[in-house]
């Protein structure tokens, strides 16, 4: 009777600490901002869009010298027009204006398009690596200490079936 004691006590013993080594919780966390800072793509990525919205600006102010200048002329002349051409002129003006501030919205597009052209394979590339680093050191979860993301997770069980079926939801 006691080999038995003995046999169930360390059976239970192995179970339980069998148990807690598969829910043991490794958790690790990385400053994303600092990493990218880190990684020599990001510099060049960070030249090319500076480079790109050099020539973003030199364009927007070609179109505003064009108009400081028509406009400038229009004012020094008005008293001499008649009013079709005064009519026409402000028109010309009026369009003028429309175009640059389209071009800016557009531009600020554009240029949020290339950056996030030039960025996201190295984002990819980060990421990447931060769940490999991950897999390979047995990481449950990583969390970003930049944006409060979570980053990587071990595929653990997507309880959102049992959440519908608690709430009702088909």
């Amino acid at each position: 009777m006691r080999t038995f004691s003995t046999t169930l006590i360390i059976a239970l013993f192995l179970i339980v600490s069998t148990t807690q080594a598969q829910t043991k919780l490794k958790i690790g966390y990385i400053d994303s901002n600092e990493l990218l800072m880190m990684m020599p793509e990001r510099d060049s990525a960070k030249v090319t869009l500076e480079n790109y919205a050099k020539t973003l600006e030199k364009q927007l102010m070609t179109m505003s010298s064009e108009f400081d200048a028509k406009l400038q002329d229009f004012q020094q002349q008005q008293a001499n027009l008649s009013e079709l051409i005064k009519q026409t002129k402000t028109n010309e003006l009026q369009e003028l204006k429309t175009r640059i501030e389209n071009f800016q919205v557009s531009a600020q597009q554009d240029l949020e398009n290339k950056e996030a052209e030039l960025l996201n394979p190295i984002i990819a590339k980060a990421k990447k690596a931060i769940e490999d680093v991950a897999k390979e050191n047995s990481y449950t979860f990583i969390l970003d200490v930049a944006s409060g993301a979570l980053l990587y997770h071990d595929a653990g069980e997507n309880i959102l079936a049992l959440v519908k079926k608690k709430l009702g939801l088909q």
